[in-house]
């Protein structure tokens, strides 16, 4: 069969199904631009492209769907079936071999950059479906114990539709489930597990998910309260249906899986706290490396760079106790910061209020570092009860604009006594303001930008603006007091200190004990804080890497800059000229603002 009929042939066949009222594959629409390539000019052919993959993309990943604001996946969760997961590796091929027909040398300089970001994005994709990372289907900071909850209280509940929605995923739980248990089951066939002492929470996330009351469990937040708009009628017949869905379906399929998890999986689960003890486990490591990294660093590279960073850090934090008029060593500092009442709130509600305070007051500031500023808003709230004790201090959840929800900044009240006030400047510049609300609320009102840039992401770039916005407190009139400026510190040591323990855990052979006494050395955070760090480390092997990394990278375009323009310098350009595209992989940012300082230069 010649190439020409082959391409006829494909186009026929969209062209019956739709005219038979079929919606035609994705397959076969992916066939369908590669046959149009004679007809269609290119940079069509590449919009068209992101078309189909998005809606690939919320078809076959609902629960993104629902995050972003997609409409009409809201009733369903993703096919976890090992025949899924395979089918959909497989289909990888399809966008690749698609956007490969594409000649990049007849775009726009724009397109140019959508097509390299949507290359690279399948190519990473593909590279990694040889590894089998959908075995860790439950750690102690995802799964259903922990996702299922959250999602449905991010759940559109504007219409008596919305509410039917949340009942249908609410009755679709038992079938989650069972792919979860045939994931984990062919996890341990495998050997491939998360390390048995990162797993020691997760029983107790799945009994605090399925009280004996119904309307007691997280899963049926939506149905505690309706808006005003939803006559009383529907109400009490959704509340009836969600409270049946709950008792018949959803508690006994958790209760199937806590009870699996306890009896079977746990004590299966592997000892060795490293990737290295994995199947192939150093060539995943070095994946993951790369991956949220976006460099090509070595494991052996970014511990010493670690090394380095810890020890230029230190001087900095021996500096600012020296003013403070403190007597006794760096531990005997690091032990009166994590111990003394002054530091701390009494209760969860002055704790939040505290945060609230502090984004107020950076707000006004942020006119004099950026030119642009999101439309989105974003408020400040508390991680839930029944995720807290294995969460982190806090975490920034996006909003969606197409969905009508602002993000959020959400900070944990679980154990007070380990949130001490002196880190909440830090950690509010980084979890909202001009941290991650700020870059992601701006990524997402991009506008002619496909959708996979608008919502997707890179690590370093992501984690790495958060780490940098960190150090701009100064220009926002933060770190006033000595022990703030401390905490911001302690924070940047704290990313340094990710880089040495993540590549000793899982390069290097380092034991649990040896990560957590070197975290207590260097980063005075509390002991509940470390435990839950060095545990995410583990359980997530490279993300910790993202952050320094990518501030480094930040902060050293920003110097170079200023040194290039001198009086022609404009921070508010500057941040603004870091921010236009989006998140970048970081030699894709270099080269932009490379290339942004050489144009200003020779205005």
């Amino acid at each position: 069969m010649t190439k020409r009929l082959a391409a006829l042939l494909v186009l026929a066949t969209v062209a019956q199904a739709r005219a038979q009222g079929r919606t035609p594959s994705f397959h076969d629409r992916y066939a369908a631009l590669i046959a149009n390539s004679r007809h269609l000019p290119d940079s069509t052919r590449l919009r068209e492209l992101f078309k189909v993959h998005w809606e690939y993309v919320m078809t076959e990943f609902p629960e993104f769907a629902t995050n972003v604001g997609y409409p009409g996946q809201n009733a369903r969760w993703t096919d976890n079936s090992l025949d899924a997961i395979a089918r959909r590796k497989r289909e990888l091929a399809d966008p690749l071999q698609a956007v490969n027909s594409i000649r990049r040398e007849r775009l726009s300089a724009a397109d140019r950059l959508n097509y390299d970001l949507f290359k690279r994005g399948i190519e990473e994709q593909s590279a990694a479906s040889k590894f089998p990372d959908e075995y860790f289907a439950v750690t102690q900071l995802d799964g259903p114990q922990q996702d299922v909850g959250q999602l449905l209280a991010r759940a559109p509940t504007r219409q008596v539709s919305d509410y039917e929605d949340i009942v249908a995923r609410l009755n679709a739980i038992p079938t989650l489930i069972d792919q979860t248990l045939q994931l984990l089951a062919k996890g341990l066939e495998a050997g491939v597990t998360p390390p048995r002492i990162t797993l020691r929470d997760v029983p107790q996330q799945i009994t605090e998910l399925i009280p004996d009351s119904a309307l007691a469990s997280p899963l049926l937040v939506p149905f505690k309260a309706f808006p005003a708009s939803i006559a009383s009628a529907d109400q009490a017949r959704l509340r009836t249906a969600a409270v049946a869905a709950y008792t018949q379906r959803a508690a006994p399929a958790y209760r199937k899986l806590r009870e699996y998890f306890v009896g079977t999986y746990l004590p299966r689960t592997r000892e060795p706290i490293g990737m290295s003890a994995l199947p192939d486990g150093a060539a995943w490591y070095g994946l993951r490396v790369r991956q949220f990294t976006t460099t090509s660093l070595t494991a052996q590279q970014i511990h010493a760079l670690g090394l380095s960073e810890v020890k230029r850090i230190r001087a900095a934090m021996d500096s600012v106790i020296a003013s403070t008029g403190f007597k006794g060593s760096f531990a005997d500092f690091a032990q009166f910061l994590r111990t003394d009442p002054q530091f701390f709130y009494a209760d969860s509600a002055s704790l939040v209020r505290g945060y609230r305070d502090i984004a107020k007051r950076i707000d006004p500031g942020l006119i004099r570092l950026f030119g642009k500023l999101p439309r989105l808003p974003y408020g400040v709230t508390t991680i839930p009860s029944y995720t807290a004790r294995s969460q982190t201090t806090a975490y920034y959840q996006p909003g969606a604009p197409d969905a009508g929800r602002p993000g959020w900044f959400n900070v944990n009240t679980y154990d007070l006594k380990s949130r001490p006030k002196w880190e909440m400047e830090a950690l509010s510049l980084h979890e909202s303001v001009p941290g991650h609300h700020l870059q992601i609320a701006l990524s997402q009102e991009m506008p002619g930008v496909p959708e996979f840039r608008r919502y997707g992401g890179y690590t370093a770039f992501v984690e790495g603006w958060g780490l940098y916005a960190e150090s701009l407190g100064p220009e926002l009139g933060m770190y006033q007091d000595p022990y703030s400026k401390f905490g911001q510190l302690t924070y940047e040591m704290w990313r340094a200190v990710r880089l040495v323990i993540d590549t000793g855990i899982h390069a290097m052979g380092w034991t649990r004990d040896q990560a957590l006494q070197f975290f207590k050395d260097n980063a005075p955070k509390a002991e509940q804080d470390i435990i839950v760090e060095v545990d995410r480390y583990i359980a997530w092997p490279g993300q910790a890497l993202a952050y320094k990394i990518g501030q480094l990278k930040i902060r050293e375009l920003r110097d170079s800059a200023s040194a290039a323009l001198g009086a022609k310098f404009d921070i508010r350009a500057f941040h603004d000229e870091v921010l236009r595209n989006g998140a970048l992989p970081l030699d894709l940012l270099e080269q932009d603002v490379r290339e942004w300082t050489a144009a200003r230069r020779n205005k």
